[in-house]
């Protein structure tokens, strides 16, 4: 996929605001996952030795020394969204 740059985003957002339409029209409902989660998610949901949490996450400590990342993917996020907020 290509990156979508200020020219294109005008038609970007317009389709975006028609499928949503949509989707809603048909009782979908939006779910936003936060960018950043507890490190120890992904251990648990893919593995603690693979290559992507070995090499392909980007991973820090907050101000707290919490450990962060950079969510890989969005399965983990959105199982862990639907178990915490009930929505099953």
């Amino acid at each position: 996929m290509p990156d979508i740059l200020p020219a294109q985003s005008a038609l970007w957002q317009h389709i975006e605001r028609e499928v949503a339409a949509l989707l809603h029209a048909f009782a979908y409902h939006e779910i936003r996952l936060p960018l950043l989660e507890p490190t120890e998610l992904f251990g648990r949901s893919i593995g603690e030795v693979t290559d992507i949490v070995e090499k392909e996450m980007y991973t820090f400590a907050d101000r707290n020394g919490d450990s962060l990342t950079l969510r890989p993917e969005g399965t983990a996020g959105c199982v862990r969204a639907v178990l915490q907020n009930g929505l099953l």
